[in-house]
C-alpha cells in the first residue's frame, strides 16, 4: 500500500460454477462439535477472519453490470476443519444471500452483521475437508474509513469497478475468511459486457470468450494470497503484454485516460521486478505489471501480481514501492495487522534502494533527513511495531519502519543485512509472519543482542537516542 498526499435477482445462470472438492470423508468428531468462533482471533480487528477452518482456495464467479451496479455470483470455497463444527461463519457484507450448501446438501444459514454463519447439514468433523457454495447478489457497498484510506472495496465507476480491499473489503464482494492469516489460492471468472475488460490476479486461463453481448475473463492465480489482495478490477482498459527481461511475464493494464503512461508502466514494472528478484531473491509468483484505473482513490494497492494505481499515474518510486511489496506482504504476509511495518516497512526502504540504484538520494540521505525532524515532532510519538487500527496506515509505519531496516542494516553490516532479507523471505515464502520472527532470524544471522535496537525504533513513543 501506498499512500498518495500529494495528489439478490437469481444467480445468473450465464456463470459456470467453479469445481468443487467432495468431503474427504473424516470420520465423525469423538468430540462433540460446536461453532467456530466469529473471529479469527485479531484483537485489533474482533470479528475479520473467522475460526475452526482454513481455507484452500476461493472459486469466484461473478457476472458485474456497471450501468446498474448489479452484481452477481457464486463462490465455492475449499476448507478445513480445524475442529469439529457444527456451524461456521464467513464475512459478506451488504450483499443478498440466495443459496448455500455444504458438500452439495443445502445449508442453513443467517446474517448477523457482516458475519453469515452456515449450519451445514451434517456436523464436520475435525481434519474434514469440505465445501461450501454461496449464490449471492445486490449492489457491492464499499467501506469508508477515514482512519485507514478512505474508500476501498468493491468501488463501482463509470465504466466499472475499481477494487482494491486492504484491510478488510474482501467482504464487500466474495463471501470469505477475510483476514491475511488464511491465504489460499484463487480461481476468477468474471462477466462484463462486451467491450470491457476484467482484471484480476496471476494469469489468463485460456482467453476471454464473448456470447450474448457478454464476455468472460478467467483469471488464476496458483500461489496462496491473502484475501485483501484479490481484485477483479473491470471496465475500459488499454493493455500492454510482454517479459522482463528476466523472463517474467508482464502485463500492464491503463483507463484510456492515463494511455500515456502505459509504455512507462509497464517497462518500469518490469525493470523494477528484474532488480529486486536479484536483491530479495527470485520473483515468487508467476506475472507481473500493474494496472492504472481512472477512480481517484489517493492510493497505490500492492494486489497480487498486479498493483493498483487509483487515479494517477505512478512514478518509479511508487513502482518501486509496491512491486517490492510482492516479496513482503504477499509472499510473506503478516499474522496479525499489528505488524504492518513488516510490509509497509519494507516497501518504502525499498523505496529508498532504488533512489540509490539509480544514482539519486542514497537510503543514508533519506534517513538523515528523518533522523533530523525534532524530537517533539509528533512523527516519533506513534511506534511503528504496533500499528493502531484506527490509523493502520500512519506515516511513521512506513518510514519509521524503513528507518528501523536501515539501522539494522548499519548495525549488521551490508552483507548480512541482504542475506538476512534473502532468507526471510525464502523460509517465509507463501506463508505468515510476525515482528518478533524477524528479530529472532536477524540475532540468529548476525551474531548480535538487536533487542535494544528493535525496541528502539519499532515499540517506543519517542525518538531513539
Amino acid at each position: 500500500m501506498r499512500s498518495i498526499r500529494h495528489v439478490v435477482a437469481p444467480v445468473v445462470a450465464i456463470l459456470a460454477l467453479l469445481g468443487c472438492s467432495p468431503t474427504d470423508g473424516a470420520v465423525l468428531p469423538t468430540q462433540p462439535p460446536s461453532a467456530g468462533a466469529a473471529g479469527i482471533g485479531d484483537r485489533d480487528f474482533p470479528l475479520d477472519g473467522n475460526g475452526g477452518y482454513e481455507v484452500s482456495h476461493y472459486g469466484i464467479a461473478l457476472g458485474y453490470t456497471p450501468a446498474t451496479k448489479r452484481l452477481d455470483g457464486v463462490t465455492t470455497i475449499r476448507a478445513r476443519a480445524l475442529q469439529p463444527l457444527s456451524r461456521f461463519n464467513l464475512d459478506l457484507s451488504g450483499l443478498q444471500v440466495a443459496e448455500v450448501s455444504v458438500d452439495g446438501a443445502g445449508a442453513t444459514f443467517s446474517r448477523q452483521g457482516d458475519e453469515l454463519t452456515v449450519v451445514p447439514a451434517t456436523p464436520l468433523g475435525s481434519g474434514a475437508r469440505f465445501t461450501v457454495k454461496v449464490g449471492y447478489g445486490g449492489q457491492p457497498r464499499p467501506i469508508t474509513d477515514s482512519g485507514n484510506l478512505g474508500t476501498f472495496g468493491f468501488i463501482p465507476t463509470p465504466d466499472g469497478a475499481f477494487v482494491a480491499a486492504e484491510p478488510n473489503g474482501a467482504k464487500t464482494w466474495f463471501p470469505a475468511n477475510d483476514h491475511p492469516a488464511d491465504k489460499a489460492t484463487f480461481d476468477f471468472e468474471i462477466t462484463v459486457p462486451r467491450g470491457l475488460t476484467a482484471l484480476a490476479n496471476g494469469e489468463l486461463a485460456g482467453e476471454p470468450t464473448t456470447s450474448g453481448g457478454k464476455t468472460t475473463f478467467r483469471w488464476r492465480e496458483r500461489h496462496p494470497m491473502a484475501t485483501y489482495l484479490a481484485t477483479a478490477t473491470l471496465g475500459k482498459f488499454e493493455l500492454r503484454r510482454g517479459e522482463t527481461a528476466g523472463g517474467v511475464p508482464n502485463v500492464a493494464a491503463v483507463d484510456p485516460a492515463y494511455r500515456g503512461s502505459l509504455d512507462k508502466l509497464h517497462t518500469v514494472s518490469g525493470e523494477v521486478t528484474d532488480h529486486w528478484s536479484k536483491v530479495f531473491g527470485p520473483y515468487p509468483f508467476s506475472s507481473t505489471g500493474g494496472v492504472v484505473d481512472d477512480y481517484s482513490a489517493g492510493y497505490a494497492l500492492e494486489t497480487q501480481t498486479k498493483p493498483m494505481y487509483g487515479g494517477f499515474a505512478p512514478d518509479e518510486s511508487i513502482i518501486a514501492h509496491e512491486i517490492a511489496h510482492q516479496w513482503f506482504g504477499n509472499s510473506v504476509t503478516i499474522q496479525r495487522w499489528q505488524d504492518l511495518w513488516l510490509n509497509e516497512g519494507f516497501a518504502t526502504y525499498a523505496e529508498w534502494m532504488w533512489s540509490e540504484h539509480r544514482g539519486r538520494t542514497t537510503a543514508d540521505a533519506h534517513f538523515a533527513a528523518l533522523r533530523a525532524r525534532p524530537a517533539t515532532d509528533a512523527f516519533w510519538t506513534y511506534p511503528p511495531g504496533r500499528a493502531r487500527p484506527d490509523d493502520l496506515f500512519n506515516d511513521a509505519v512506513y518510514k519509521r519502519g524503513a528507518m528501523t531496516l536501515h539501522a539494522l542494516r548499519k548495525e549488521i553490516g551490508d552483507q548480512t543485512f541482504f542475506a538476512l532479507l534473502r532468507e526471510w523471505v525464502e523460509r517465509h515464502k507463501y506463508g505468515n509472519a510476525t515482528t518478533q520472527q524477524f528479530v529472532t532470524l536477524a540475532e540468529q544471522r548476525s551474531g548480535k543482542q538487536l533487542d535494544t535496537l528493535f525496541d528502539a525504533w519499532l515499540f517506543q513513543p519517542r525518538r531513539p537516542a
